[in-house]
């Protein structure tokens, strides 16, 4: 089986990218970010502070998470209920960074992640997959962006999405989502050694992909 492994920070485009890379190799997805945007959801829904671990760490037996694909497209489960858009607003973003700094939350999903890995041809983006999830992945690709280019991305993506979004705000969550992410003692947002850097500060979604079709296909020869 091919394992590629995308890391980078808050909105570099990872899912964007893992996503028309699985569909033109036919690979599986698997968005490991909205797994934790989940277990952030279900915190915030049940009012609990997600940094608040002993709490966070109870709840966890109360949590059921699945991956479905509904019309070719990869859904959420939590609890049985489609979260859907729910879990992208940055909001929910802040408390999944707290969340998956709590090494137990991590633990709870290591092996669903590395068990869908085993089975298929899988290309698996988040913060740890090419040190900590698929450290044997055969293709490790780091994606950075700028703070600016980022945040007016997520904006743009937000408007489209129907929700308000401020770009002074916006910018503010994902600068502190990046020292969180860094900085935290549980597999930290670093790059693995043998990992590709690819910077799309400057490159359409269109160039992103062709890019890192180029790095998967020199490694791979697909």
């Amino acid at each position: 089986m091919i394992q590629i492994a995308i890391d980078g920070p808050s909105g570099a485009g990872k899912s964007t990218l893992a996503k028309i890379l699985a569909a033109k190799l036919g690979f599986i997805y698997v968005d490991t970010g909205a797994l934790y945007r989940s277990i952030g959801l279900y915190m915030e829904t049940n009012g609990i502070d997600p940094k608040d671990s002993e709490a966070v760490v109870a709840s966890l037996p109360k949590i059921t998470l699945a991956l479905e694909y509904h019309e070719g497209s990869q859904v959420v489960l939590l609890n049985g209920e489609n979260v859907g858009e729910r879990i992208r607003t940055p909001q929910i973003s802040m408390y999944a960074s707290a969340v998956s700094a709590i090494p137990a939350v991590r633990a709870f999903l290591l092996d669903t992640q590395r068990d869908i890995a085993a089975k298929n041809n899988v290309i698996m983006d988040g913060r740890d997959i090419g040190t900590v999830i698929l450290p044997n992945a055969d293709v490790k690709i780091f994606l950075v962006s700028s703070f600016e280019t980022r945040a007016r991305r997520r904006v743009k993506e937000l408007l489209e999405k129907g929700i308000e979004a401020s770009y002074e705000e916006v910018l503010a969550d994902m600068i502190e989502r990046d020292k969180n992410d860094s900085s935290r003692a549980v597999a930290p947002l670093v790059p693995a050694e043998d990992a590709v850097h690819l910077d799309n500060s400057e490159l359409t979604l269109e160039g992103t992909v062709d890019a890192a079709l180029a790095i998967i296909r020199e490694k791979c020869a697909l």
